[in-house]
């Protein structure tokens, strides 16, 4: 996969772009900078949550005409042929075949969708998608997991990036840590997670590699929810010849 993303200047200095608010110009640059070879990114919401931008800067990039959404989830930036020229022998081809097959490329090299596909809006968002024949993701992690989330009346704030920034800085969230998560949800689910967290917040763990360590030592004991953990963890102090587990991940 190539590892440099440009920008067309014809694209990001038009009337069309910065008339936009500068979180939304900031976020397309975002998206650019983690999007695959061709283009597209799996988890456009989540992206948008760790960068600070909001479901109204996504729907705009949308609304502008600077993304297609599909129904899966799956997001492509349409004017990424006139951004980027990646040579044929370094290009890594999209794991998002089905959504790619929905697309035209016009004469100027832009993503448009295919004449005789329909779009419908998603019924949480009212946000208009791309119907895709394959529904990758829609039970993606992103979504059901973290992004319908809220932290009481009005907070509207993800706890798991919340614990993130306490843990680590906001400054660190970036798509290397985005992808650990959506991993470590994947494997021990949220309510561990987030505990996980806690105990790297306790601890003083700089890394998601820290968290990571913890959760999987509670695997190898066999503790698979925030309970087990707690009655192990009494069960050693009440105990006479408790001492600190050696194995206990170090701080890193």
């Amino acid at each position: 996969m190539a590892q440099r993303r440009m920008f067309s200047k014809e694209i990001t200095t038009s009337d069309h772009f910065v008339d936009m608010p500068q979180s939304t110009q900031l976020l397309y640059f975002h998206l650019g900078m983690e999007a695959d070879d061709e283009g597209f990114i799996g988890n456009a919401r989540m992206l948008s949550r760790a960068y600070g931008a909001n479901s109204d800067d996504l729907k705009l990039l949308q609304a502008k005409g600077f993304i297609i959404i599909f129904e899966s989830g799956v997001t492509v930036v349409k004017d990424w042929n006139l951004n980027n020229q990646i040579r044929k022998d370094r290009l890594k081809p999209t794991i998002y075949q089905a959504e790619k097959s929905l697309l035209t490329l016009d004469n100027t090299g832009v993503y448009q969708l295919d004449n005789q596909m329909t779009t419908k809006p998603q019924p949480n968002d009212n946000q208009m998608t791309t119907k895709c024949p394959h529904r990758l993701g829609k039970d993606s992690i992103d979504k059901d997991s973290i992004g319908e989330q809220q932290l009481g009346a009005g907070a509207g704030k993800n706890i798991i990036f919340e614990k993130l920034k306490d843990a680590f800085g906001e400054m660190s969230i970036n798509g290397t840590i985005v992808r650990e998560v959506e991993d470590l949800l994947s494997k021990h689910g949220q309510e561990l997670l987030i505990h996980a967290l806690d105990e790297t917040i306790l601890n003083g763990g700089r890394s998601i590699r820290y968290t990571r360590s913890i959760l999987d030592r509670w695997h190898g004991q066999g503790l698979k929810t925030v309970e087990q953990v707690k009655q192990s963890n009494t069960s050693k102090q009440k105990s006479d010849d408790w001492v600190p587990d050696p194995n206990y991940p170090p701080p890193y």
